[in-house]
């Protein structure tokens, strides 16, 4: 089966957007395939120091959240900055778990990308405490990028782990 990008269209999304919405459609059909089968000490394991994949999956759904809270013109609350300083840590969530979370995250990313009029992609929006500048579009293609970079992690974060664990070299 082609990428998404090479599948054409997205029904009600707006084309400003489409090439995002199809990078998070990618994210969520890479995500399961390279997290499926990974045990509690693979998603903490973190190879020459890298994040663990588990991190990568907590992370990836925490930050599509934030961003779209930002995205709404509003300030994070504090359960979500509580949240997001818990994301480094391992929560005893499976992979399973873990992934649908994700894959939640992402559907709700893609649900806001169709339902934002295309009309306000150019107002301001102001992230974190120091309101740094963005727009609505902006935040909407970092949600997608953001999370392309994370999946990156994960598949490349779950090969060196399963290999170590094999007991081959990487």
């Amino acid at each position: 089966m082609a990428e998404p990008w090479l599948r054409g269209p997205i029904a009600g999304m707006p084309a400003m957007v489409m090439p995002a919405a199809h990078a998070l459609m990618q994210a969520a059909e890479d995500i399961p395939m390279a997290a499926q089968g990974l045990t509690t000490p693979q998603l903490g394991a973190r190879p020459g120091g890298a994040a663990a994949v588990g991190f990568h999956l907590r992370h990836l759904a925490g930050s599509i959240d934030r961003l779209l809270t930002y995205a709404r013109g509003e300030m994070l609350t504090d359960a979500q900055l509580t949240e997001m300083d818990a994301e480094i840590e391992d929560d005893g969530r499976s992979a399973d778990d873990l992934v649908r979370v994700a894959l939640a995250a992402i559907e709700r990313a893609l649900d806001v990308m169709r339902e934002t009029p295309p009309g306000i992609y150019l107002e301001a929006r102001g992230v974190g405490r120091r309101r740094l500048p963005t727009t609505v579009l902006g935040l909407l293609v970092h949600i997608a990028e953001h999370t392309q970079r994370h999946v990156g992690g994960i598949i490349a974060t779950a090969k060196v782990v399963r290999v170590m664990q094999e007991g081959r070299s990487a």
